[in-house]
């Protein structure tokens, strides 16, 4: 397993540095409102890893612009499903519903920017990890980089920690780093 999955990483690597160079000279147009859509695989930090291996998940995302096409208002809701580890508390995956809001700023004449969000994320199994709460505040910083694709088509390929509030009374914060590769489009 674990050479299946330096093979995928460097994999994704290779095709995603060869389009990078290919397109390095193309600034994408983010003229208008963006969406985007796409998987996000992510692995939990911290005391949350020892419960958890890792999560898939996707999300939804809107971006409206503010000012000159590099400050944008975003507006994103995904799903997550952590995957539990055996013999580790309940033994029942985690799955959570983030939704949120916030800012998205570009760098100047690139493709590259940083976002920063937070919102509230719903607990869709909280009677199967026996959790306290079914809602955490959650917060997310990343950065990313849009690949142009032609037209107003591009890839969005994000690194992101995200952070969510306690879900037991008791408990720690649940935190985790993740890969978010999505399809962006202007309407």
């Amino acid at each position: 397993m674990k050479i299946l999955n330096k093979i995928a990483v460097l994999s994704l690597a290779l095709v995603l540095g060869l389009t990078i160079h290919a397109n390095a000279q193309k600034t994408y147009d983010r003229s208008g409102i963006q969406l985007s859509v796409g998987p996000q695989a992510s692995l939990p930090l911290g005391d949350f890893k020892d419960a958890y291996d890792w999560s898939i998940g996707g999300s939804v995302q809107a971006d409206f612009p503010v000012l000159k096409n590099d400050l944008y208002v975003v507006v994103n809701a995904g799903y997550n499903n952590f995957f539990a580890k055996e013999g580790v508390g309940t033994g029942k995956d985690l799955g959570l519903i983030p939704v949120s809001a916030g800012l998205k700023y570009y760098f100047p004449s690139t493709n590259l920017y940083v976002q920063g969000t937070a919102g509230v994320s719903f607990l869709t199994s909280k009677d199967d990890v026996a959790a306290d709460k079914s809602a955490a505040f959650v917060y997310s910083p990343q950065v990313g980089y849009l690949i142009n694709l032609g037209g107003r088509n591009a890839l969005d390929v994000a690194v992101k920690f995200e952070g969510d509030s306690k879900i037991y009374d008791a408990g720690k914060s649940n935190n985790f780093l993740g890969l978010r590769v999505a399809y962006n489009f202007g309407l």
